[in-house]
């Protein structure tokens, strides 16, 4: 087990390299009192923080046996695992994040829970973002809408201040838009384990970037918190976080 978890780098292209242990964590995932090793392994070149063909690697304390798990999304930057009990049932769940390395900050994401003794995925974030619609659209008076259809709720953001100049280039003097301006929702950008409860069961804190006329221009987060209800993850409360004025 040991020689071949940590088996040397093979020369060539990436196809030939040999798995590398990313992290490695240890938890009891499936309530028989035994702890299992929990291996994060992928591959990369020496010369790029980019890992591929990101997998599980579960090696159970009572069986001996071991258990390979791939990603749905097996490419990224600094994958890390966390252990925690997301579907309130005292056995500790995996959950692996991973950057994908663009602009906008976005996250791979997916959870794992250990159910009638089978490890199975129980949450990814590129199938959860498909789920979640919003629009934004700048509005009269220094102003932008977001919108969310899941759940149904809207936010108005005051832009009063971005600065007279930002505001001097999207409205006329008596506040009404020069042009319709859309702007638009990340997808996920953070996905945080927090015990809102206090009562051992994790949710998730999940951020997603509130665009403006361009990428950098950022009018703040939303931000939803996810809770499993027994069968999936959905979201229990959804608010938006606005940037404050600099008055340095």
């Amino acid at each position: 087990m040991t020689n071949n978890l940590h088996s040397p780098q093979n020369a060539g292209t990436l196809s030939n390299l040999a798995p590398q242990v990313i992290q490695t964590k240890f938890g009891d995932i499936n309530g028989d009192g035994f702890f299992e090793t929990i291996f994060l392994m992928g591959t990369k070149q020496p010369d790029s923080p980019l890992w591929e063909n990101i997998t599980l690697i579960i090696f159970y304390g009572q069986t001996r046996q071991i258990e390979q798990i791939p990603l749905k999304q097996n490419t990224g930057y600094n994958p890390t695992i966390f252990l925690g009990d997301f579907t309130s049932n005292h056995i500790e769940d995996i959950l692996v994040v991973s950057d994908t390395g663009g602009s906008g900050g976005i996250i791979n994401g997916e959870i794992f829970s250990s159910i009638n003794n089978q490890v199975r995925s129980i949450f990814d974030a590129e199938s959860f973002n498909s789920k979640l619609k919003y629009s934004v659209n700048y509005v009269d008076h220094y102003k932008a809408v977001v919108q969310s259809t899941n759940p149904a709720m809207r936010y108005t953001i005051d832009l009063q201040y971005k600065g007279a100049e930002y505001l001097a280039e999207i409205y006329n003097p008596d506040g009404t838009l020069k042009q319709p301006i859309e702007g638009w929702v990340d997808p996920f950008s953070g996905l945080y384990p927090v015990d809102y409860d206090r009562d051992g069961t994790y949710e998730i804190l999940a951020y997603q970037k509130i665009a403006g006329r361009y990428h950098a221009d950022g009018l703040g987060y939303v931000e939803n918190i996810l809770k499993w209800n027994g069968h999936d993850f959905t979201i229990d409360r959804q608010t938006v976080g606005i940037f404050g004025e600099d008055l340095s």
